[in-house]
């Protein structure tokens, strides 16, 4: 597993349902549905997920430096982030993580944007949004499974591009290092993965 890119071509999962109605601003023990909206937006989440198609890849390298200023995990990989550094503090090693929900829920996002049909709309992409996440929860936990035979873990939480001073211009090297074409996810020029509902991110080892 270790420095061996990891391509994962079918990530089966439940939808986080609970966290797709939080997403949509319902709160449990607050807001109030009636039988038929519960049954409307239940409806779009089955519609959503039958369209969603999750991919993912991992790569475990190990980190080469971390002054607190720089992380190099690789001769040619490396960000400057004082706050990636504090967060994989001790770590020897680092796992980099890309996952998409794929291009048809995309597809049917724009397809009932043009219909008018924005209640599906906001569904679907509350749907395809947490089912992305999901499948990062995933990934760390197959790694976990892995690393448990050598004694070590993940840590409990992620970093992305573009969160507090990662650049998201370090989305280049991450999709390139992830080789996240082959799952069919692209980079535009300001960085952006394509399809929208793609995620990467980056964890320590202990």
């Amino acid at each position: 597993m270790f420095n061996t890119l990891n391509i994962l071509e079918r990530i089966m999962l439940d939808p986080p349902t609970a966290k797709i109605y939080s997403r949509l601003g319902f709160k449990k023990n607050s807001t109030s549905l009636s039988a038929s909206q519960r049954q409307e937006t239940d409806r779009h989440i089955q519609e959503a997920v039958s369209l969603i198609d999750l991919q993912g890849s991992f790569l475990i390298l190990p980190i080469r430096k971390n002054d607190g200023q720089k992380v190099e995990l690789h001769p040619d990989l490396s960000f400057v982030s004082e706050k990636l550094g504090r967060f994989l503090g001790h770590c020897r090693e680092a796992a980099l993580m890309g996952a998409t929900a794929g291009p048809s829920i995309m597809e049917a996002i724009r397809e009932k944007t043009k219909q008018d049909k924005m209640t599906a709309v906001v569904v679907y992409d509350a749907t395809a949004s947490e089912m992305a996440d999901a499948a990062l929860d995933w990934i760390m936990d197959y790694i976990n499974r892995q690393l448990l035979r050598e004694g070590k873990h993940l840590l409990p939480r992620r970093f992305s591009a573009g969160y507090g001073d990662l650049a998201l211009s370090s989305q280049i090297e991450i999709h390139k290092k992830l080789q996240l074409e082959r799952i069919g996810v692209r980079l535009t020029g300001r960085c952006l993965l394509v399809p929208e509902k793609s995620v990467t991110a980056i964890s320590g080892i202990l």
